[in-house]
């Protein structure tokens, strides 16, 4: 059986329709995935700036009266990313969360009274010193003041240390 030449080209017309639909198909995927790509490119090169509000750190926080703190405890903020240290002679430190080694945070442990690092385990006693490496320096501090018995804490600018100063502590 022959087929006419009518035949022929309506049989061969769904075959190039879809091979124009896969062609546009691809360059529109491709279009896709490029833009795509610009926009990650794009976000890197140019990321968004955080907006500074009270739950994030560069405020001052405030902890709460002097009185309500027990002698020799640590207690954690975790608003400001800080720990608020009272020591046993009842003077006040603040201590980032942070391991100095690898930015680990940090956690206090009660029943050793010391803080341990849970990625490499360097330790830190109640005034943020290093007790075992592999941590280079003591935990970074925060500035504290104490207004009218309330305890303040600001956390805009972490000062590093290279050790232990009674002159950080802050009294009432």
């Amino acid at each position: 059986m022959m087929m006419t030449k009518d035949q022929k080209e309506k049989s061969a017309q769904p075959v190039e329709g879809r091979r124009s639909f896969l062609k546009k198909l691809w360059i529109g995927l491709g279009i896709v995935a490029l833009a795509e790509m610009l926009g990650v490119i794009a976000a890197y090169l140019w990321p968004k700036k955080q907006k500074a509000d009270a739950e994030t750190p560069g405020k001052i926080i405030t902890a709460g009266a002097a009185e309500k703190f027990e002698k020799d405890s640590v207690t954690a903020f975790r608003r400001g990313q800080f720990y608020l240290i009272c020591l046993d002679d009842g003077g006040f430190m603040a201590l980032s969360r942070k391991c100095t080694h690898l930015g680990c945070t940090v956690p206090w442990v009660a029943s050793e009274k010391k803080f341990i690092c849970p990625c490499h385990s360097s330790v830190f006693d109640i005034s943020g010193a290093v007790v075992k490496s592999p941590a280079p320096r003591p935990l970074d501090m925060f500035a504290v003041m104490i207004e009218n018995g309330i305890v303040k804490v600001d956390t805009g600018k972490k000062t590093k240390r290279s050790g232990f100063d009674p002159s950080q502590v802050v009294y009432l």
